[in-house]
């Protein structure tokens, strides 16, 4: 059984951004994948602002017009989507993540409990967190999300480890502060502490950041990971690089 962990590229134009998101699910069936992980807030990219007159134009309400879109291709093409959604849900906003199922169905709904991803001025009423983390029983064992910075509190993760999930599904949406696709750097500074924040969780962990210019909220530089519950950097692809990692979920 196949996971595709797909690495898109996020303009400012949602409709670019689902035709890419469409085309890499009916290229992830194709590669017989059962499985297909996109990024966080992956139609539109990461919003990391406090306007929330402009945010809400760009946020979608779940289940609305980018869950229903995703779920007709699952539907179609016989696979499960986990995806990140800017989610509006008025008069709040939020970090979310769905899991889709085979049969077009929101299974699971996750949001961000860990706060960074708001701006200190972002109004809390507004921009707000989630309040737990729940896990879904699916073809691929017990499932559970965890988004970008979640990863990195020892709270957020010790809720995830007492579900015991036997997979994790991590959207993320990362860059570096000057903008570089500096994969030396990552490797070097950044990929251990994700390694052992994955350790300590202790669930084999799908990964999977967009790519953006620099002019969309600060860019992400891509990439994608499967990490055994040991920490064990099992397959990447590397950053910059448009496409899919391919996994088998059988292995361990």
């Amino acid at each position: 059984m196949k996971a595709a962990l797909v690495v898109h590229r996020v303009t400012r134009n949602i409709d670019d951004n689902m035709r890419r998101m469409l085309r890499a699910v009916e290229d992830a069936a194709r590669a017989e994948a059962r499985l297909v992980l996109f990024a966080e807030m992956a139609a539109t990219g990461f919003i990391n602002g406090d306007d929330s007159r402009r945010d809400r134009m760009v946020a979608q309400p779940i289940p609305g017009p980018i869950t229903d879109c995703l779920a007709a291709s699952a539907r179609e093409h016989g696979v499960w989507i986990g995806v990140g959604v800017f989610e509006r849900d008025d008069p709040a906003l939020y970090d979310s993540a769905v899991l889709v199922d085979a049969d077009g169905r929101i299974c699971l709904k996750y949001r961000r409990m860990q706060p960074n991803w708001r701006t200190r001025r972002a109004d809390p009423d507004i921009y707000r967190l989630g309040d737990g983390v729940t896990a879904v029983e699916t073809p691929f064992g017990r499932v559970a999300f965890l988004l970008c910075g979640d990863l990195f509190d020892d709270g957020i993760v010790d809720r995830l480890r007492a579900l015991q999930p036997d997979l994790l599904l991590f959207p993320f949406a990362r860059c570096f502060s000057d903008g570089a696709v500096d994969q030396r750097r990552w490797d070097e500074d950044e990929l251990p502490d994700s390694l052992a924040r994955v350790r300590r969780a202790g669930v084999r962990t799908l990964m999977a950041n967009y790519i953006a210019d620099p002019e969309l909220d600060g860019g992400s530089f891509g990439g994608a990971l499967d990490v055994a519950p040991d920490g064990t950097l099992l397959a990447s692809l590397a950053l910059g690089s448009v496409g899919s990692l391919l996994v088998d979920l059988e292995r361990s």
